[in-house]
């Protein structure tokens, strides 16, 4: 009887194993979680840490286990929303003490938005570790190109533990005009451009993309069981308005209306999975009401007004995936249905949150929607600059 019981629980360990890799999201291991391929390279070595609430291996941390694990970290460069993820969109983040740590928090979303020579001084290595969602217009990729830009301009070297994209079943959108690069968009990529943040540091460097063409010398810890097109789900919101898993894959499609007239539902508890306007009250039933919510928008468009619109909050994500394509035609339908025309694309009245002509990546889209241009007339005329990025994407993958 002890013999079936020990064969019995090997069959069902074994079980579980078959399970979890059979499982996208349980087989696949980050490159934080490759403790094995990365600790001999911080040896003896002070080190810091571009992280944020997403930089972990498994539950705890990248920092608490690296500090477990004995590895001399010095200092945390912390992003928009803060190193533990908990500052509003679009609010400056100080430099401070980390109160569980006691390490010095530098922000990268106040004074300056890269290391100073200073800051790098008493560093020998950084580490870069920070879920992206995929977008151009998602802030920490060019968070990434700052980073890499101060290593090389001070001599430090860069090691980048890499992450899945859960939009990387997507490559589509107009390439940047680089007349529109900004802060937010400065490389010429589609809207969702398919690459993981090891990728694109590998395209940033090989492309000569980087400011003065500097070259940082990069070392990726990329991912184990990974493809582009796996269904991935975020085990930790990547921001305060990206709380959900269908959040995070409407994103690419809805953040176009951030240059418009519309409420992407900022100021509810279900961000980025509705649409809407105080002035479309009567051409559609569901509606929300924007409120000020601490940690997620305090000053929200439309506060406290009632907005009627789109409820995407049950829509299917799997068309996303099928089509491989953002979707374009919640904006051509509301700008349709929105009765004062010359507001819509005024950015101005919506809190400035993004001008739409740099959001899109060229002036062309917002011209051809006024223009009633169909949705195959506007995704024509992303031809061919976005077959061509697709090609030089191919240089640059870590994941076949």
């Amino acid at each position: 009887m002890k013999r079936v019981y020990i064969l019995l629980f090997a069959f069902v360990i074994l079980f579980a194993s078959l399970g979890a890799d059979a499982s996208p999201e349980g087989g696949i291991k980050t490159g934080a979680e490759q403790t094995d391929q990365y600790l001999s390279l911080l040896k003896g070595k002070r080190i810091a840490i571009v992280a944020n609430q997403t930089s972990r291996i498994g539950k705890t941390l990248l920092v608490d286990s690296l500090q477990a694990l004995g590895v001399n970290i010095v200092k945390i460069f912390g992003p928009e929303h803060g190193f533990r993820g908990t500052a509003s969109a679009g609010a400056i983040v100080a430099d401070s003490i980390d109160g569980k740590t006691g390490l010095r928090e530098i922000s990268l979303y106040g004074k300056k938005s890269k290391p100073s020579p200073q800051d790098l001084s008493n560093v020998d290595l950084m580490i870069f570790d920070i879920q992206d969602v995929g977008a151009r217009f998602y802030t920490y990729i060019d968070l990434l190109a700052s980073v890499m830009e101060a290593c090389a301009e001070n001599g430090k070297e860069l090691l980048i533990m890499d992450r899945p994209n859960p939009n990387g079943f997507c490559i589509d959108g107009p390439i940047l005009d680089m007349k529109l690069k900004s802060g937010m968009d400065r490389f010429p990529l589609p809207i969702t451009h398919g690459m993981t943040i090891g990728e694109l540091a590998l395209m940033y460097n090989g492309e000569g993309w980087l400011q003065n063409k500097v070259q940082c010398k990069i070392t990726v810890i990329p991912m184990a069981h990974y493809s582009h097109d796996m269904d991935y789900v975020l085990p930790v919101a990547p921001s305060p308005n990206l709380n959900t898993q269908q959040s995070v894959l409407l994103y690419p499609s809805l953040c176009l209306l951030e240059g418009t007239i519309i409420s992407q539902g900022r100021g509810t508890h279900f961000p980025f999975t509705v649409l809407g306007n105080p002035d479309l009250k009567g051409k559609y039933s569901f509606s929300f009401t924007p409120v000020s919510i601490k940690g997620m928008s305090e000053t929200p468009l439309f506060k406290n007004q009632v907005c009627y619109g789109i409820d995407l909050r049950k829509y299917d994500t799997n068309e996303l995936r099928k089509n491989g394509k953002i979707n374009i035609s919640w904006l051509i339908e509301l700008y349709k249905a929105y009765p004062h025309k010359e507001k819509f694309f005024d950015f101005r009245q919506s809190n400035e949150i993004g001008n739409f002509d740099k959001l899109a990546g060229v002036s062309l889209l917002k011209q051809q929607i006024m223009a009633g241009k169909s949705e195959k007339e506007i995704r024509e005329s992303w031809e061919p600059g976005l077959s061509q990025f697709k090609i030089l994407r191919e240089k640059y993958l870590l994941y076949k």
